[in-house]
């Protein structure tokens, strides 16, 4: 297996963990549980993170973190709403 694709299934993997809790904030209209200091913190790792990768021209990383930031992105406006 190269690394390249490495980086693709380590993306894919970490991308796909947040799903779950976006679709079950979004289905029970509940995000109580959900940190908004966390959410805040990672969104900003995650945008530090997007900007690294395009800059370096690292693709794996750019299009997972790129989709992480905007499922973290949508639990943040769920938390704002749902509040």
């Amino acid at each position: 297996m190269s690394l390249e694709m490495l980086g693709y299934l380590g993306g894919f993997l970490v991308t796909i963990s947040l799903a779950p809790q976006v679709i079950k904030s979004y289905k029970t209209k509940s995000t109580k549980d959900i940190s908004i200091v966390y959410t805040i913190i990672l969104l900003i790792g995650l945008g530090l993170w997007v900007m690294y990768a395009i800059l370096n021209g690292i693709i794996p990383l750019s299009i997972f973190a790129s989709i992480e930031f905007l499922f973290t992105l949508s639990l943040l406006i769920l938390k704002m709403i749902y509040k």
